[in-house]
């Protein structure tokens, strides 16, 4: 219903043609704004008043009852049963925080959920096979869990944003709803405070991803990732970090790659990297993180992926 609205408003109404650049880019640009701001508003809504009935202290116990690894397991899975993109990852993974879930099992659940869900694992499955698309889940779940477990270690609470490391450490006191209508209204309120503060970079961040997936030619990527030699899993990586778009979408990109004879785990590095990290992002997490906690998160994810890949590629008889 939303897809069709919004083709009859860029195509019809505006008047831009569905086979230019610049109509593809501004419907996808309208398209992804009002979808994302509408999950994460009905997302956020949801979790809170999820939350008024299990405590906060509850949550944090689940993950991190049982030791460090465990919650950053815990998480990396939970993270691959949810069928979102990375931006509409965020509201979950702000709610974890608040929660007062350890800030590397919340990295773990950030990373995992693009990466992996049943969407892709469908659409894997009928490019790929069985055996690849096993050894990708695994290997999806197990960056979460590596990359939250290293990012957990290193201390970082410091450089999130004043607002969620207060919440944070007021998740112990449990406020009390008498009634549903209660529980609706801090839903409510909850919701509108997020999407408050982060529309305008939600609104920014997919202005870029549009641009970059609808003006970036397949076949400029193509020849610049097979010309990389023993480099092309950290180039392919590079090149997928600005692109933003659906995992689901990027599957046929991966396989185009790797069926014009690009290795196997350069072509899942770049789809990887085009899941877990994109430039829009950055730009929405920039409202619940500082700059240097963005730049520390993607280095290593990115450094996870780069190492996945090559891995892939040494497997790629096995697999293949």
């Amino acid at each position: 219903m939303l897809e069709q609205f919004v083709d009859w408003v860029v195509y019809s109404l505006i008047g831009l043609s569905a086979n230019s650049a610049l109509g593809k880019a501004v419907n996808f640009f309208v398209f992804d704004s009002i979808k994302i701001i509408a999950l994460l508003f009905v997302m956020i809504f949801a979790i809170s008043i999820l939350r008024t009935f299990i405590s906060q202290r509850k949550i944090k116990e689940l993950l991190t009852r049982r030791g460090k690894f465990s919650a950053n397991t815990g998480a990396s899975i939970f993270g691959a049963l949810t069928p979102f993109c990375s931006c509409s990852s965020i509201p979950i993974f702000i709610s974890l925080i608040e929660a007062g879930v350890p800030l590397g099992a919340a990295f773990s659940f950030l990373i995992t959920s693009p990466i992996v869900n049943e969407y892709v694992v469908i659409v894997m499955l009928g490019f790929f096979g069985w055996e690849i698309t096993a050894a990708y889940i695994i290997s999806g779940i197990a960056i979460g869990v590596i990359a939250g477990i290293v990012l957990g270690k290193m201390g970082l609470e410091k450089h999130l944003e004043t607002d969620l490391i207060s919440k944070g450490k007021k998740s112990g006191q449990e406020e009390k709803f008498e009634s549903f209508k209660k529980r609706i209204l801090f839903g409510l309120t909850e919701a509108a405070s997020i999407v408050k503060k982060l529309w305008v970079w939600i609104i920014v961040g997919v202005g870029i991803g549009a641009v970059i997936h609808n003006l970036v030619p397949e076949e400029a990527i193509h020849q610049i990732i097979s010309q990389g030699g023993i480099l092309t899993v950290p180039i392919a990586t590079a090149i997928g970090v600005p692109v933003y778009g659906n995992s689901v979408a990027i599957v046929p990109i991966a396989v185009a790659l790797f069926q014009k004879g690009v290795p196997l785990g350069t072509a899942l590095a770049f789809m990887m990297a085009i899941a877990a990290l994109s430039l829009p992002e950055a730009v929405i997490l920039r409202r619940v993180m500082k700059l240097k906690l963005i730049a520390i998160f993607f280095t290593v994810v990115a450094v996870a992926i780069v190492a996945t890949g090559y891995l892939f590629n040494i497997l790629q008889t096995v697999l293949v």
